[in-house]
């Protein structure tokens, strides 16, 4: 199996690549409005922006960025396919603006924004993202009345545009992209402890700082949730290309968007040892799986490995590795490549090859 990855330098408000109601899954990050990293992207969109944060009027700042992210919802809403998931990571902020202290919520206008649009809000998810600092909380110490909680959660928003996606009877991509019953329990849940990204991972100091520390984790998880192998996934906030990443290593195919093309190049060192890492996350995860059934008794033979499974839909799965990857550029990003086989037995890497 191949499957194809772009990415695009261009405005997200105008996905032409992309055509009516043919992505059955979106995956992104948005800048995140009120967060000072993104305050010079904003304002150099709108020059109100500046001048609403000089003027000390928050409100009105907050409402122009989400303006300019209104217009990629509108495409968002075009491309997404009936049936098709929206999953959108954001985080609210909190900053002093004209003096005063305040928390700005940008998850409850994005889902204002996607429900205006006639997507329909599905359970959400918290990931929070566990810290080790002894200095959590924010204002006056341990003196009442003017310390503040410290924001440690993110908000993995999910969208579902008209009924439930139907598949034929049986269908292979569908079985064989299932997950395992101790996936299910543990990634159907609305908490998510998922470490974030460092600033300065995965790409140099200067690209990350441009850029939203999203871990892979978090995109691949959501990823084989939500789509079946083969099947198209879009960010348009592409950022270092980690939606993509998550896309290949899944056995999906990707497209991606970004304003800022230079970020594109950190996924060429990204994707330089993926057979050797799609190989170990796959070793890695039917390990997980025989040390989940081996003190569990019944279930069904999956058909592909030598272990059992919990359910008669689990006998058929059976992920794919990475086998080879070849990167193009194109007139307006760049474009990967990306061969796959069928994950068996041999995929299982021994511990002194870690």
């Amino acid at each position: 199996m191949r499957t194809t990855h772009e990415l695009h330098v261009g405005d997200a408000a105008a996905m032409d690549a992309v055509a009516d109601e043919s992505v059955p899954l979106v995956v992104t990050s948005p800048p995140y409005p009120m967060i000072d990293l993104w305050d010079d992207l904003f304002a150099g969109r709108d020059p109100d922006v500046r001048a609403a944060l000089d003027a000390g009027d928050g409100d009105a700042a907050f409402e122009l960025m989400h303006a300019q992210l209104d217009a990629v919802w509108d495409e968002l809403d075009r491309v997404l396919a009936p049936g098709g998931i929206a999953c959108i990571n954001v985080g609210d902020a909190t900053r002093s603006v004209g003096g005063e202290f305040q928390q700005f919520p940008n998850h409850a206008r994005i889902v204002d924004a996607l429900r205006s649009r006639g997507l329909t809000p599905l359970p959400d998810v918290l990931w929070r993202k566990p810290t080790n600092s002894l200095a959590k909380f924010m204002g006056s110490g341990t003196l009442p009345t003017n310390a503040y909680v410290t924001l440690e959660h993110e908000y993995i928003l999910l969208f579902r545009k008209g009924g439930t996606r139907s598949f034929p009877p049986g269908d292979d991509d569908r079985y064989e992209s299932a997950f395992f019953w101790e996936e299910r329990n543990r990634w159907f849940s609305d908490l998510w402890e998922v470490r974030g990204e460092r600033q300065g991972e995965n790409g140099d100091t200067e690209r990350r700082d441009r850029s939203a520390a999203f871990p892979v984790e978090i995109p691949l998880r959501l990823v084989r949730m939500f789509s079946v192998q083969g099947d198209q996934v879009l960010d348009p906030f592409a950022g270092t290309g980690t939606t993509a990443l998550a896309a290949m290593l899944a056995g999906r195919n990707s497209v991606g968007y970004d304003l800022d093309g230079d970020l594109f190049t950190a996924l060429d060192d990204r994707v330089d040892d993926l057979p050797t890492i799609s190989r170990r996350r796959v070793a890695d995860r039917l390990a997980r799986h025989r040390e989940a059934m081996a003190d569990r008794d019944g279930g069904y033979e999956a058909e592909h490995y030598d272990f059992r499974v919990v359910t008669k839909a689990e006998r058929r799965i059976r992920p794919s590795t990475v086998s080879a990857v070849t990167a193009a550029t194109l007139d307006d990003g760049r474009r990967y490549l990306v061969d796959h086989e069928p994950a068996d037995g041999n995929d299982l890497i021994p511990d002194d090859e870690r």
